[in-house]
Parts: C-alpha cells; structure tokens; sequence
C-alpha cells in the first residue's frame, strides 16, 4: 500500500515508508472490506492478488481508479521497513514461510510504536514545548527502544498502557500550543458547541469556520465542507478527513496532521498545508 504523495526517502524522515526496503507487509498481514475504499474483501495475513513477486503493488498508479483508494491513504509511520530490515534482518515472509505469521503479527504493533514517534518527534519540534522537551525525549527514546526488541517481546508489550503515557505527553503538547491561538466567535452557536474533541461532524458545514486552536483530536469530519476555514493551531490528531474539501482551507501551524490524512480529503492549489506536508496529486489544480 505505498502512499502516493508521501516522501519515502527514510533518510530524510525515518517515520515515513520506504517501500523498497519493505516486504510488502501492509499489502500481506492487514485485512480490508469490500467498501468505497477497496475493490474486495481480503483477509488478515493473506497477500493481496496486486502484490508482485518483488513486493511491489501491480497497480500502484491507478489505484484510485482500480478501487483501492484506501491503500493511498494509508501509512505504517515506516514499520515496515523496521521489521523487514531490522526485527527480521532481510528475511522475507516468503522465503521464510515459518516467519509469516509472526511478521504480521508484529507489523500492526510496530506501526503503532513508530506513529507515536511520529507524533513525538512533531512535538519535540515545537518551541511552545520546550518545558517538556526532557519528558518528550524521554518518552521517544523508550518508544524507540520498544520497536527494536525481538518478536517475541514485541508481541508482549503492553502497547495500550504505552500509549495512554504518549498520550499524555501529547496532550500536554496540544494544549501548550493552543493557548497561543485567538479564535473568533462563529456565528452558528450550536455547531461551536459541537467542535470539540471526538466530535461527529461527518458533513456538516464549517465553511469559512474560524477553528484556531480547536481540539478535533479524533473528530469525524468525513465529508465536511471545510472550504476556507482556519485551521491553524489546530490538534488533527486522528481526525478522519475522508472526503472532506479542504480547498481554501489554512492548515498551516496545525499540529499532529498527517500526510495519510491530507491525501484521504479533497482540497486545491489554495489550500494551506504545513510546510513538511504536500498537497496530492488527486487534487485539483
């Protein structure tokens, strides 16, 4: 499931896929449902019939118009080249049919360990979090220790409780960035009440919304007309973008926003991402 729109020169960012040093372990080990997303069911730990000999996808440029979209919205954080080169150091699940269960076991925790490093290191960048710049070092380099032990403690990690200490962390982070954000007052009251962490707004209309220093952490905003709003000094993290128009939207200054979650939206040639993320190919111009 290579990403379209996603730098995978791990040299320059280590938390993003390098498909050509993976064993096409997102295309083998996870499952998928027969949806707008996927043209067909397939099974955990069953190789998709797209996936080449070489682990490379078949139809990798047309999968939108092929019915995988959901394969370009997808990122393992680069686990996938951590198990294939470093957990199991070049040996494939097909050369290596003993493996293959375990691998893909493994997969889905690693890509887990590797987005909070993501999320981390994004944090460990800002300079309204230098007074948990310590805690946040911290936490990535224990994160970082997990990812490199063998299969068997790997599959034993406790990677919820892991999680819920990140997490904290990051809340941190969120709310030390987004005191600094002056939004105005939305004219529609009953939708300002709504916009809040987990919020369902799957369509609903926040165009021209002022939503600085908004916490839309998790929030469904699947379809949502987003066009020209603010955005900036915003906590995406999790939020599900899934065919919302981002187009005229400012993005810039957001935190925890992905480029999984950009290419999953609609959007144009004026929308404003952050400087380390690229607008997709499937927008418009």
């Amino acid at each position: 499931m290579s990403n379209p729109g996603i730098n995978n020169d791990n040299r320059i960012n280590p938390f993003s896929a390098d498909c050509e040093q993976c064993f096409g372990l997102c295309c083998a080990a996870l499952p998928y449902a027969k949806s707008a997303d996927f043209a067909m069911d397939k099974a955990g730990g069953t190789p998709c019939p797209n996936l080449q000999s070489d682990f490379r996808c078949g139809i990798h440029k047309d999968l939108r118009t092929k019915g995988f979209r959901g394969c370009t919205v997808y990122e393992c954080f680069g686990a996938g080249q951590k198990v294939s080169q470093i957990t199991y150091p070049g040996n494939d699940w097909r050369d290596h049919p003993a493996l293959a269960q375990e691998m893909f076991e493994v997969f889905p925790i690693m890509q887990q360990l590797h987005e909070m490093q993501y999320y981390l290191n994004e944090a460990l960048s800002l300079e309204e979090t230098r007074p948990i710049h310590t805690d946040l070092r911290n936490v990535l380099e224990k994160t970082e220790e997990l990812t490199r032990l063998n299969p068997r403690s790997v599959l034993e990690l406790n990677v919820p409780a892991h999680r819920a200490t990140v997490n904290d962390l990051l809340l941190q982070a969120s709310e030390r960035v987004r005191a600094k954000a002056a939004p105005k007052h939305n004219n529609n009251q009953k939708l300002q009440n709504k916009i809040r962490r987990g919020s369902d707004l799957i369509g609903a209309n926040l165009r021209g919304a002022d939503l600085r220093g908004a916490n839309l952490r998790g929030a469904l905003l699947i379809a949502s007309d987003l066009r020209d709003s603010d955005m900036r000094v915003t906590d995406l993290i999790g939020a599900d973008f899934r065919d919302a128009d981002l187009s005229g939207a400012d993005l810039r200054g957001s935190i925890f926003l992905t480029q999984a979650q950009v290419n999953s939206a609609k959007g144009d040639r004026n929308t404003k991402l952050p400087p380390s993320l690229r607008k997709p190919d499937h927008w418009s111009k």
